[in-house]
């Protein structure tokens, strides 16, 4: 017969401990975080659709599509269907996230797209009622006529040459017009906007900054906006960049060009060798080029003064033209922080050297002898009195 009493120390507490781990999450119906929002587009334009879910275990998304005016007749929707234009990108974890793309919209596009889920493992048996084991979340997609815009040529503008003035017609469109304004580089341009079908703007002084990507904008009052493109394009022009660049041997150099003019520019350096520009050799990788837009710069690290001084010269290039500048890069040696002290230091040995030698070259009459005394001779005074005499006797 098994023996009955208290267990052992040891085992009673890893029974209590096992009673305080957490056990296996429990199961939680698939439910929406994020759903499709319904939305107006043009032909030709592109819609995203979002879908975020939540359950344990995470719940499987699927897409779904019915015609406008036939809600009950859904079909599957799959990556890569109606020519490709239909692209699906779906990733599980902790919740399940799916994204539904549609572009180069049509007319036929209009609907309604459903986004359903489902944790529940029946959820694939063909003799369950989808409505039980698939939740649902629903957005209208509705397709307008693209307006017809009549819009000016592209155009390129020189320096001092004549006034451009860019106009936009609109022809037709799917609702009554509210406004239309220009745009310049993706900002509204200050007193464009009004209620016309017709609308221009004028750039009286043309030059490089006056370049961009310009749009009329047609604002209607129950269907999304519309706007055409004019581009304005120029040869680049070089605003700002540094004339020369003056480092310390193994210090950093930094060299730099911006510009105006559109479209962007490639820009490209180069160095001066035996009186010729040449792309720039980096075996050394001490040299790092930056390029965004309309601005380039170019660093050296750990300058070599015999073999990085020179000429640079940065070189921008677009579909119009080019220009190029140049920079100069002077590299000190390590004792250029020295030279004014050892210049003051040159100054005092050539001063002291002046002066000894003047010292030595004195006449000798100024200079004392070293074996006559220093003090006055002194006389016999009985002497001079007798020699005086004598000189008295030979007169008389």
């Amino acid at each position: 017969m098994p023996r009955s009493g208290p267990l052992p120390a040891a085992l009673s507490l890893l029974l209590a401990t096992a009673a305080l781990l957490p056990g296996p999450a429990a199961a939680q119906n698939a439910g929406f975080v994020k759903s499709p929002m319904s939305e107006t587009k043009l032909t030709g334009d592109a819609f995203e659709l979002y879908c975020d879910v939540v359950g344990n275990p995470t719940p499987e998304i699927q897409w779904w599509y019915a015609e406008v005016n036939r809600a009950e007749s859904f079909k599957q929707l799959w990556d890569g269907a109606r020519k490709r234009r239909v692209t699906i990108n779906t990733a599980y974890g902790a919740n399940g996230v799916s994204v539904l793309r549609i572009t180069r919209l049509t007319l036929e596009d209009s609907g309604t797209y459903e986004c359903r889920a489902s944790n529940d493992p029946r959820r694939n048996d063909l003799r369950q009622n989808p409505s039980i084991t698939w939740i649902r979340a629903q957005a209208t997609i509705s397709v307008l006529q693209k307006p017809r815009i009549n819009a000016s040529e592209d155009v390129v503008i020189h320096l001092y040459g004549p006034a451009v003035t860019l106009q936009c017609n609109l022809t037709t469109s799917p609702s009554p017009l509210s406004a239309s304004y220009w745009v310049k580089n993706g900002e509204e341009i200050p007193g464009t906007r009004k209620s016309s079908n017709t609308t221009e703007y004028k750039i009286l002084k043309p030059r490089a900054e006056e370049s961009g990507e310009y749009l009329c904008v047609f604002v209607f009052s129950n269907s999304p906006i519309a706007n055409a493109t004019i581009e304005v394009r120029a040869i680049p022009d070089i605003t700002g960049h540094k004339r020369s660049e003056n480092k310390n041997e193994g210090q950093e150099a930094l060299m730099y060009c911006k510009s105006v003019g559109f479209p962007h520019p490639e820009w490209v350096w180069r160095k001066k060798v035996n009186g010729v520009f040449e792309d720039i050799n980096n075996s050394s990788g001490r040299f790092f080029i930056s390029n965004k837009d309309n601005y380039t710069e170019l660093s050296i690290t750990n300058l070599q003064i015999n073999e990085d001084p020179g000429e640079y010269q940065c070189n921008a290039t677009n579909q119009v033209g080019s220009v190029s500048v140049t920079t100069i890069l002077r590299v000190r040696s390590h004792l250029a922080p020295l030279w004014p002290f050892l210049g003051i230091l040159a100054e005092i040995v050539i001063l002291v050297v002046i002066i000894v030698v003047y010292e030595k070259r004195k006449r000798p009459d100024e200079v004392p002898d070293d074996d006559e005394p220093a003090g006055p001779m002194k006389t016999n005074s009985t002497n001079n009195h007798k020699d005086k005499n004598l000189r008295q006797r030979n007169t008389n």
